[in-house]
């Protein structure tokens, strides 16, 4: 993952890199207010071959209409990893204009439960 290289913009507090990923698991961490637009951002998670299992959003857990630290959280609700024994957790900041300079993302390598 690219973690240490993320600490100013986006933080993750569960799971951490390693851990396990289940449907109900409770990604929660935070991110500056600049990661999210419209209070979200979109959470991929990825296989080892980095096919593209499911998608979501994290949702801001208070203004984040700052360039300050929010708190957010997201839960895998019906996520579904297939065979995969293990990938990556990958939180997109929200890119609204397309434009590849505003691209970024926070790369985390999880193990999958069931």
């Amino acid at each position: 993952g690219n973690e240490l290289e993320k600490t100013d913009l986006i933080r993750v507090d569960q799971p951490r890199p390693g851990g396990t990923l289940t449907p109900e698991t409770v990604i929660s961490g935070e991110a500056r207010g600049t990661w999210f637009f419209e209070g979200d951002f979109p959470v991929i998670v990825e296989n080892a071959a980095g096919e593209v299992l499911f998608i979501t959003h994290a949702t801001a857990q208070g203004d984040w209409m700052t360039e300050d630290f929010v708190p957010f959280t997201v839960t895998l609700e019906e996520a579904d990893f297939g065979n995969a024994e293990g990938g990556t957790l990958v939180l997109k900041k929200d890119n609204p204009s397309g434009l590849p300079e505003n691209d970024d993302a926070l790369r985390v390598p999880v193990m999958f439960g069931s």
